[in-house]
């Protein structure tokens, strides 16, 4: 395995689906197969994406899911509709995921993808989504400014 995994992913990265359907895995975001860290959560974005969760983030959304009373049936509602596509997975040795037809469909991945690091999580998009998101909200250099200064980056 190429770079030492650190549970941080970051940078854009173009990769294909092969035939059965499997998506490889930037080297640097792979961890080791046999390890706790090698269980990812994926999960439909309202964007027409795919959000990709590590451990440490799959405990928080855990958390944050069983703060939803159950008498809110909205939120009840929005969960169960949220995790009928959802799938876990792990890396195989090649660093290959394969990702389930509901997510496929969703993001509506055929051949080529973009994964992007969002630092402790990453998405999936298909190239055509990823380069349609991108060229129609791009954030100014002064938005940028405000947002790094509002979390004192």
């Amino acid at each position: 395995m190429g770079d030492a995994y650190t549970g941080i992913f970051v940078g854009v990265f173009r990769h294909n689906v092969d035939d059965k359907g499997r998506l490889t895995i930037p080297s640097q975001w792979r961890p080791p197969v046999d390890s706790e860290a090698n269980a990812f959560l994926a999960l439909p974005s309202l964007e027409g994406y795919v959000n990709v969760y590590p451990p440490k983030m799959i405990a928080q959304l855990e958390e944050r899911i069983s703060q939803i009373s159950m008498g809110d049936t909205e939120g009840q509602a929005a969960v169960e509709m949220l995790m009928s596509m959802a799938h876990s997975f792990s890396c195989d040795k090649q660093g290959r995921i394969n990702l389930n037809a509901a997510l496929i469909a969703h993001a509506r991945i055929q051949k080529s993808t973009v994964l992007l690091g969002k630092l402790s999580s990453f998405s999936i998009y298909s190239d055509e989504i990823y380069d349609a998101l991108r060229s129609k909200s791009p954030v100014s250099r002064e938005t940028q400014a405000e947002v790094f200064k509002r979390f004192g980056l």
